[in-house]
């Protein structure tokens, strides 16, 4: 075939259907690569738009990106309904099926490690907010009294200043619990960087952002942990998303086309 091959992930022969038949980056639907016991999914996608010049530019333009990462993350999701899949970086690209197979066969000791470990497992996200930023007060608190004079002024700042250091306290004494008790749950866990509000859009100030890795067969248990971990949490928020390709705990990543 004509064209670049656009890698999606990496896994181990399955029979059974991808689920809503993804229709893949660039509109081309993923295929199937063997390379002895390991399978790259695939697509074929255009030299004018990935090969590396062109490519550089795409990956400056939002749009361009968002809707390439859904398409990626649509047969990720796919893969994950069937199989364990391995996935590689967003926008990793090959010649053609030789450059493919040959990454295969370099790295076939490390997918067959890391498939290995992550058989019959997915990854959940949990992320902790304070539901409020700590120099607004509580969320749906009333507005304080003016103050009748200037020691009043002073008084009024310094309890503000103290329930704000006593919600800060409670926020991250909770995530800290919330997460060495999902940690007792889960076979691993990682804790990423805190999410700058201004780049995520979400409000709040992100106190937690942890992944775990949680066989697939106790993941409604793992659920059910969270949901109850986190009720009657006042000035808390807790957000669960999954299950997800086990990204975090792969070990893999993409490499430069060859």
């Amino acid at each position: 075939m004509t064209g670049l091959r656009y890698v999606y992930a990496v896994c181990r022969p399955f029979g059974a259907a991808l689920e809503d038949g993804p229709a893949g980056v660039a509109g081309v639907p993923p295929r199937q690569l063997p390379h002895r016991d390991l399978i790259a999914i695939v697509s074929t996608v255009p030299e004018e738009d990935f090969a590396e010049d062109p490519l550089r530019a795409h990956l400056e333009d939002l749009d361009w990106l968002t809707t390439t990462a859904r398409a990626h993350q649509g047969v990720i999701d796919a893969l994950t309904s069937v199989t364990t899949p391995l996935p590689l970086r967003l926008a990793t690209v090959f010649r053609d099926d030789s450059g493919v197979r040959a990454m295969l066969e370099e790295r076939e000791d490390d997918f067959h490690r890391a498939l290995d470990r992550l058989d019959g497992r997915v990854e959940w996200g949990v992320k902790v907010y304070a539901a409020a930023d700590p120099g607004d007060g509580p969320q749906g608190a009333p507005e304080p009294r003016k103050a009748a004079s200037g020691r009043d002024y002073l008084r009024q700042r310094r309890l503000r200043h103290h329930a704000q250091d006593e919600m800060r306290e409670n926020t991250e004494r909770f995530a800290r619990r919330l997460h060495d008790t999902l940690s007792g749950c889960a076979e691993d866990s990682l804790l990423h960087a805190p999410q700058n509000p201004a780049l995520s859009g979400v409000s709040g100030r992100n106190v937690l952002n942890a992944a775990y890795l949680v066989p697939r067969s106790a993941s409604e248990e793992f659920v059910e942990r969270v949901d109850r971990e986190k009720s009657g949490i006042p000035g808390v928020r807790v957000e669960l998303t999954g299950p997800w390709a086990a990204y975090s705990f792969t070990g893999v990543e993409g490499r430069a086309r060859s």
